[in-house]
């Protein structure tokens, strides 16, 4: 295990970018350090000696000097390779593997790789060619990042003048070069807090780095680069599959055992101490139980020397959690004393927070969760005892661990019209499907991440899509090993073992074991409601039952809600932290609004969507604001140490806010249209003219004086107003949003404080959205049309639309429910903060809200000409999609000034401009 990296093509600073990225990567080589130049190409090596530590330093070259090889991994199975290689004549100086794969690929060239059994990245050079030929293995276990040039050479291509390249073992080297400047790619931020993937594809989240995927091989030459595929295995495993299966019994349980345990021997292979990470789980108990057995039956087996006499195990405990697995852990040590000396950390919320900087940087890229920091607090109490880690990474991807697998079968059982065994499965697995029920019907009412979002960064992005594959079980795992699930979990287990200076094997991503597994039918994966079947029976009197029949789940993880609410306070200082509210990604004040009710209803939220955005934000100050390492504050805004701006005032239990955001650099003048809007409208049917002047407010909150704004505001607007702005005695009208008013009498929620009833569940998906999600399509809006009309009358209502889709006459159902149910406001995603975020009634009494504040607007200090101009108020619901006067007290019918609203003029997006003057310009003049 160690770190490597190169460059091609950058002439005599070669050497210098070689050396800097290396020293980027000590902690992933104490061992020994190598660099070889050779004209454009410079590769650095940083060693971790595990296997012939005496003589396998790297750069390592041919006896002829032709190749020149630096390797980050092991090959199991170099013992078979190098007797067959020296069969052919080949001569080997050392005892290391990485002497093997050099000799192979001069032998084989890159149709070698294939044939290696292990994890691997390396890069070898040929003095002969003048190329450099960089691989990663069969599943992407050992990482390998690479950064080309788009100026002389791209991808694929030959481009004018040879490439120039870097590559490494980690981001953070391909940084130190210093060839290119740093910058996030916002699409791969998008997706990771839209739909929670990374690691699927090429593209990292720094802009032009990409990561060479599993199996894949990249040729660097003068002429250009090139990425092709070394091995066929993902194609192997559907052939496999498509055979027919074995049949399943006590002998195919039996071959399992024995091929997983030689899977496991395989990876004791070292001349330094081997451990066992051990979460309580299944897999990774199997692993060390394997290991423990061995020693109790045969502790003079050389093969497991490496172990010691008694075998070192590491668990990450929780006491008093609702997620500890100590109990299980327990339960494996009791039944193997003698052969363990165990190891347990108890990480705590505290140490997380002093971690978080290190952990962060650790990882390079954002996480799903915080759980990946259980295995870096093991690791690094691991590094005191041990220099190879063993796990149970894998097996969930490959015998389906997770729930939604068996929703997967169960739906290819009913593709494949195989009823019986559907009718098996769906009673085997009725305590799931339970969870799920309870899970779908909670009564939580989840925030989309497009409410938390900036608006512009949404747009930007939405084309966005990720699917699964739902109805066929083991393409759903080759999609999950090779791309949606496996790839992040290996990601963190480099980083953090690596982090420490430990080599993490994982035994269950072996592609011999996957290539039998996947010879049997999925019987042998899932069975009467069971996962992981053949590796359940095939521990049969190794592990404690207790462990292999318990049907919960947890896994190497933190209790992130419960840290959650022990560090909330600090977290909360990032989410109200000036660094935070500059990034183009959030919404800080729906942000901010939500995390204060998590706060305070800390029952109705989840944490995943809050870690993040918490995560992104982070990653922003430790490797853009903080790129020379500078300490991370959780409160600062960069390394700066600049203290964060104050926090908005959250709204209180109930209330709302007027449509806005974050503060605009300076206020917007009165006597200008919003962007993209325009002041003047002329009306198509009698070319009458009209002029919007939209006001911008400060926040509404419940209880607010909506009079006294109205009156103060229109004070403002006529301090100092130009005369062509609004022309003498011209008649004019005062507009206010129906939702600031819903919002002072206290009629608009907050989604999370919207409890829907199943009804309001069940009701709401048989309503048709509109494009921009405003209606009864939500479980929210449709729960505050049942409290404010009843449910009687809205299930009248429901049968009344029906009646009316049959005889197409549309507007039943409004027609019978009410005008006070067609103006609810539902959550919309595109609007500013809370309307993106919040549920609303319309206002009581609009029309007499219109005449108090008309009242209001005649007490003001304005010009007496001004006065005498006003006609009065208008409360409209006014959108792109359309407009609605809900009250006045003015005689001007409401299709008139409906249509003086026709574009929207106070805009849909990011403006808080709820009100407006408008002003009758009269008939305007033929052109």
């Amino acid at each position: 295990m160690c770190g490597i990296a190169g460059t091609y093509g950058f002439g005599a600073d070669t050497e210098d970018i070689a050396r800097r990225m290396s020293g980027a990567l000590a902690h992933r080589g104490p061992d020994g350090e190598g660099l070889f130049v050779d004209d454009q190409i410079g590769l650095a090596h940083r060693r971790l000696a595990i296997i012939d530590r005496e003589h396998g330093a790297q750069p390592m070259t041919t006896a002829d000097g032709r190749y020149t090889i630096i390797y980050n991994g092991e090959t199991y199975n170099y013992l078979e390779l190098r007797s067959e290689l020296e069969g052919l004549g080949h001569v080997f100086r050392t005892d290391s593997d990485t002497e093997v794969l050099l000799e192979a690929h001069a032998e084989w060239g890159t149709a070698a790789y294939d044939r290696f059994n292990g994890m691997f990245a390396f890069a070898i050079h040929d003095a002969h060619t003048g190329t450099v030929t960089i691989a990663r293995d069969h599943f992407g276990i050992k990482p390998l990042y690479y950064w080309v040039d788009p100026a002389v050479g791209t991808e694929g291509t030959a481009a004018a003048g040879a490439p120039k390249v870097v590559f490494g073992s980690e981001i953070r080297s391909l940084l130190a070069a210093r060839v290119f400047e740093a910058a996030p790619d916002d699409r791969a931020v998008y997706r990771y807090l839209k739909f929670r993937v990374q690691d699927d594809d090429s593209q990292t989240f720094f802009a032009g780095v990409n990561r060479l995927m599993a199996g894949e091989v990249l040729e660097i030459s003068a002429d250009g680069t090139a990425i092709s595929p070394f091995t066929r295995l993902k194609d192997e495993l559907r052939e496999i599959a498509a055979r027919p299966s074995r049949p399943y019994d006590q002998q195919v349980v039996d071959e399992y055992r024995e091929r997983f345990q030689e899977s496991v021997r395989l990876r004791l292979q070292s001349e330094v101490p081997v451990g066992t990470s051990l979460s309580g789980g299944l897999d990774s108990s199997a692993v060390a139980a394997v290991i423990a057995r061995q020693l109790r039956e045969q502790p003079e087996d050389e093969r497991y020397s490496a172990v010691g006499s008694r075998q070192n195990t590491f668990s990450a405990v929780f006491p008093n959690s609702s997620n500890d697995e100590e109990a299980y852990v327990d339960k494996l040590l009791s039944d193997n004393a003698g052969q363990i000396t165990a190891h347990k950390i108890h990480p705590k919320p505290e140490a997380f927070l002093e971690d978080l900087h290190d952990f962060v940087r650790t990882q390079e890229e954002p996480i799903i969760s915080t759980g990946p920091y259980a295995q870096y607090a093991v690791m690094r109490e691991a590094s005191k005892h041990v220099t190879v880690l063993l796990d149970g990474q894998g097996a969930d991807e490959m015998m389906a661990g997770y729930n939604p697998y068996f929703y997967v079968y169960l739906r290819q059982l009913r593709r494949q019209k195989r009823y019986k065994e559907l009718a098996s499965e769906m009673i085997g697995s009725r305590d799931i499907l339970r969870k799920l029920a309870r899970t779908k019907f909670s009564g939580r009412t989840s925030v989309p991440i497009e409410a938390l979002l900036n608006s512009g960064f949404v747009a930007e992005h939405s084309s966005e899509r990720v699917t699964s594959i739902q109805d066929d079980l083991k393409e759903r795992l080759l999609e999950d090993t090779f791309q949606a699930s496996l790839p992040s979990l290996l990601r963190y287990e480099d980083k953090n073992t690596m982090r420490f200076s430990i080599e993490g094997r994982v035994p269950f991503v072996d592609k011999e074991l996957l290539k039998f597994l996947f010879s049997l039918d999925e019987s042998a994966i899932i069975h009467d409601g069971w996962n992981k079947r053949i590796l359940r029976e095939s521990m049969d009197g190794i592990l404690p039952d207790m462990i292999s029949k318990r049907r919960n789940k947890i896994g190497f993880t933190t209790p992130e809600g419960e840290w959650f609410r022990t560090i909330a306070p600090e977290l909360r200082d990032v989410f109200a932290s000036a660094s935070f509210a500059s990034r183009p990604y959030f919404d800080a004040p729906s942000v901010l609004a939500l995390f204060d009710d998590y706060i305070a209803h800390p029952e109705n939220h989840g944490t995943l969507m809050f870690w993040r955005l918490l995560n992104v934000e982070l990653w922003m100050r430790t490797f853009f604001d903080d790129a020379e390492g500078a300490t991370l504050a959780l409160g600062g805004s960069a390394e700066t140490g600049a203290q964060a701006a104050p926090a908005a005032p959250a709204p209180a239990a109930g209330a709302d806010t007027a449509e806005q955001v974050e503060e605009p650099e300076a206020p917007k003048s009165d006597y200008v249209a919003n962007p993209d809007k325009q002041l003047d409208l002329v009306s198509t049917s009698d070319r009458h003219s009209w002029r919007r002047l939209p006001l911008q407010t400060e926040l509404v909150a419940r209880g607010d004086d909506i009079e006294k704004l109205a009156r103060e505001r229109v004070e403002a607007f006529a301090a100092g107003l130009p005369a062509d702005v609004v022309p003498s005695a011209a008649p004019w009208y005062f507009v206010i949003s129906e939702k600031i008013i819903a919002i002072a009498q206290g009629r608009s929620w907050f989604t999370w404080e919207v409890k829907p009833r199943r009804a309001a569940k069940v009701l709401s998906r048989f309503v048709t959205r509109t494009p921009a999600g405003i209606g009864l399509g939500d479980p929210t809006t449709m729960e505050l049309a049942i409290r404010e009309v009843g449910l009687p009358r809205v299930l009248a209502a429901s049968a009344a639309g029906a009646a009316g889709k049959v005889i197409k006459r549309k507007g039943l159902f409004y027609e019978v429910v009410g005008a006070n149910v067609r103006a609810i406001d539902g959550p919309t995603p595109y609007s500013a903060f809370p309307s993106n975020v919040s549920a609303k009634l319309p206002p009581k009494d609009p029309d007499a809200v219109s005449a108090r504040i008309s009242a209001a607007i005649r007490r003001a200090d304005i010009p007496a000409e001004l006065r005498d101009s006003f006609v009065g108020t208008v409360v409209m619901d006014a959108n792109d999609i359309g407009r609605n006067v809900l009250g006045s007290d003015v005689a001007t019918p409401n299709e008139r000034l409906e249509a003086t609203f026709a574009d929207n003029p106070l805009g849909q997006g990011r403006q808080r401009t709820p009100l407006a003057i408008l002003v009758d310009l009269g008939i305007a003049s033929q052109q």
